[in-house]
Order: structure tokens, then C-alpha cells, then sequence
């Protein structure tokens, strides 16, 4: 019991560590936020089919990524919530595993264009955001974030998600 406590907070800290890593180059390019988004992070959103650890990852590596990128107060509750929902309906997926980039697309693809419309006041349209946001998301998380889940599924002997 005690062997699955450490593994799950282990694994969830490793993810958000992932996370913020993987924002911080997106951000360096500027891809980080902004009406035109491109994280690398997102491609991680695929994890809760693999292991529960993933949802309390993503969601405090996204809380931690916007808080240290520079978002303002909304952006930081705003795209961490965004996450979470997306990481809960991926983990909600496990037996459609190839539909679960779709909650983590959705999600970012309603909350952060308001963010972006009423928080930061971009100027754009919220259906331009919900354009440039989704084409990012489906990059991000649809085709990068099932290259990771085929990567992982091919190697799943091999990495050892549970104790025993």
C-alpha cells in the first residue's frame, strides 16, 4: 500500500516537473500563451490513460507553468482549470484511448479564448481564438500527445505504472 502512495505522488511529480519544463521551452519560443499556443506540455495531457498519477500532475505543472511564465491571477486559474477538466475526461477515456486528446482539446479550446477575450483583453474575435487555440491543442495534444500514448503503449511492458 505504502509502495502505491509513493509511486502515485512520484509519478505526479514528475509529470508536473515535465510540465513546466516542456512550457518553459514552448515559452521560449513564445508559444507558451497568447492567442497563437503551441506547448510542447500539452502532447502530455495523453498520461491519465496510462496512470491516475497524471491528473494531479498536469494540473499543478500547469498551475506552476503559468504562474511562472507570467500569467496574470485568471490565466493561472483559468488554464489550470482547463487542464484538470481535460486531464479528468482523458482519465474518464481509458477504454476509448485513442479519443483521449479530445477533453484536454475541448476544454483549452472553451476556457483560455475567454481568458484571452475578457482577461488579458487581446484583440481578436473569441471564435479567432477558439481557431488559433484548437489548432494548437489538436497539434499539441492530438498528434503529438497520441505519438506519446503509441510510444508508451509499445513500451508498456516495460514501464511499470503500478507497484506490485
Amino acid at each position: 500500500m505504502k509502495n502505491n502512495k509513493v509511486l502515485y505522488i512520484s509519478q505526479g511529480a514528475i509529470i508536473a516537473a515535465l510540465y513546466v519544463a516542456l512550457t518553459h521551452v514552448s515559452n521560449l519560443a513564445g508559444l507558451a500563451s497568447g492567442a497563437i499556443q503551441f506547448r510542447l506540455s500539452e502532447a502530455l495531457t495523453i498520461l491519465p490513460l496510462f496512470t491516475p498519477a497524471a491528473i494531479p500532475g498536469l494540473t499543478v505543472g500547469c498551475f506552476l507553468s503559468n504562474l511562472t511564465t507570467g500569467c496574470i491571477p485568471w490565466d493561472i486559474f483559468g488554464g489550470t482549470m482547463a487542464t484538470l477538466i481535460g486531464a479528468v475526461g482523458t482519465y474518464g477515456l481509458k477504454k476509448l484511448p485513442y479519443l483521449g486528446s479530445v477533453p484536454p482539446i475541448i476544454s483549452n479550446v472553451i476556457i483560455v479564448p475567454l481568458v484571452l477575450a475578457y482577461a488579458y483583453k487581446a484583440e481578436g474575435t473569441i471564435p479567432y481564438f477558439m481557431l488559433t487555440v484548437g489548432i494548437g491543442e489538436a497539434v499539441c495534444c492530438g498528434v503529438l500527445g497520441t505519438l506519446l500514448m503509441t510510444a508508451l503503449k509499445k513500451n508498456e511492458k516495460r514501464i511499470k505504472w503500478t507497484a506490485e
